[in-house]
């Protein structure tokens, strides 16, 4: 099975070299793991202690990201690498801070696993959620290199609990220890014979809440905002604007909205511009626009949309009710834990079986999920008019951040211990 595991790898490696000739994100996908090895070989000396954190993407990194700070506190001397499968997650975070070095895991083959962990020689790793890798697992165990995975969650549906699932379970018998996110998934990988498991909770909760730590201001959006009920409408793709812009056109001028779209081209964010009836202004222009329409000013729109990236979580700490996008398409909803955590009552679409949190918080009733227009008009205006059942709902999404953090310093524990 490995033997048609790595020829499977060549030929996909091949295969998307060709689809990079026609795909700007594939295309970083290859020419970024062409520098892999030139960047490990310039930051990196054969005296370097490191430990290495893989994530898919960047969900994964910022569900890692409490326990790589506490790392880096607790092993001082050593030199932090970070690896991304994914361009979405590299190309946003390859000039982390917390880092020493960042760049993309090459290709699973058994060349590449034996040279990069060769390259780095890291004492301990810490894959992120999921993604098994089994060349590199394996030159893990051989090497007898401590490896962990941390967040990590299991479904019935996966390989691993399926009759033909040997090749994937034995992927996972390269683990020193499972730290994962909730009982049903220490319930799942222990009926398949493993023991080596802890239930921590989700990483991605101690990450939130650091975020009340830290200096959430933002002088535009208070200035915006005006002291008025402002909906924050987060990570949104077309199927959530189509509903949302409806709402938006029939709103009170006393209501703002600020629209941070999932994809901000340049298309997408003209055409969702275009249907806005209410005067609006983007994140891009706003500058040069206020100095050219001096009798303008930023409080007097009513929808500011934020085609830029970074600052999204930033301003959910101005939101008095949230919308977080993705909930009509597969995998479904993104993220409702960054509002959730300022206390902000949230709305998202039908897609969030997959998300144990939205699932958690909808079922706590801090968290609304509608389906349809009349829905998501009843929500808004259910939330808008009446600020006890907002008030009481954001504390519902408050105390259920809080009561779930503590996840990194679990795993800490054991690993010191």
């Amino acid at each position: 099975m490995l033997f048609l595991y790595n020829l499977i790898i060549i030929l996909a490696s091949q295969v998307v070299k060709l689809i990079a000739l026609f795909s700007p994100k594939v295309k970083l996908f290859v020419d970024g793991r062409k520098e892999v090895f030139p960047i490990l070989q310039s930051k990196l000396s054969s005296n370097d202690k490191t430990i290495w954190f893989h994530a898919a993407s960047l969900g994964e990194y910022e569900q890692g990201l409490p326990v790589i700070e506490k790392i880096k506190v607790h092993y001082p001397n050593h030199k932090i690498v970070v690896t991304f499968f994914s361009p979405s997650g590299y190309e946003v975070r390859k000039n982390n801070t917390v880092a020493d070095v960042t760049v993309y895991l090459p290709l699973d083959t058994k060349f590449n696993a034996q040279k990069f962990i060769k390259t780095i020689n890291p004492e301990l790793v810490f894959f992120i959620k999921y993604e098994y890798w089994p060349n590199y697992l394996n030159e893990l165990k051989k090497q007898n290199i401590k490896t962990y995975l941390i967040s990590g969650i299991f479904r019935e549906k996966q390989a691993f609990f399926k009759w033909y699932g040997g090749f994937y379970r034995n992927a996972l018998k390269t683990f020193d220890y499972f730290f994962v996110q909730n009982e049903s998934s220490k319930n799942l990988i222990q009926s398949i014979g493993f023991n080596n498991i802890k239930i921590s909770g989700d990483t991605r909760f101690d990450r939130v809440v650091s975020i009340l730590e830290r200096d959430n201001s933002l002088d535009f959006i208070e200035q915006f905002k005006d002291n008025k009920t402002t909906i924050v409408i987060g990570s949104s793709w077309p199927k959530d604007e189509s509903l949302l812009v409806n709402y938006i056109n029939k709103a009170s001028d006393t209501i703002k909205f600020i629209i941070a779209p999932h994809n901000i081209k340049a298309e997408q964010i003209s055409n969702l511009k275009s249907q806005i009836t209410k005067s609006s202004v983007l994140f891009s222009e706003k500058d040069e626009m206020l100095k050219q329409v001096q009798h303008d000013k930023l409080e007097e729109f009513q929808v500011f949309i934020i085609d830029t990236i970074g600052i999204l979580t930033k301003i959910y700490s101005y939101a008095d009710i949230a919308y977080v996008g993705g909930g009509f398409g597969n995998p479904g909803v993104h993220n409702i834990l960054e509002p959730a955590t300022f206390g902000v009552p949230i709305i998202i679409g039908p897609n969030y079986s997959h998300f144990a949190e939205a699932t958690a918080l909808v079922h706590q009733e801090g968290c609304v999920s509608i389906s349809n227009q009349n829905e998501l008009n009843e929500a808004f205006d259910n939330l808008i008019f009446n600020e006890d059942i907002r008030n009481e709902k954001g504390h519902i999404c408050s105390t259920f951040v809080q009561m779930n953090k503590g996840a990194t310093q679990i795993i800490l524990n054991h690993i010191n211990s």
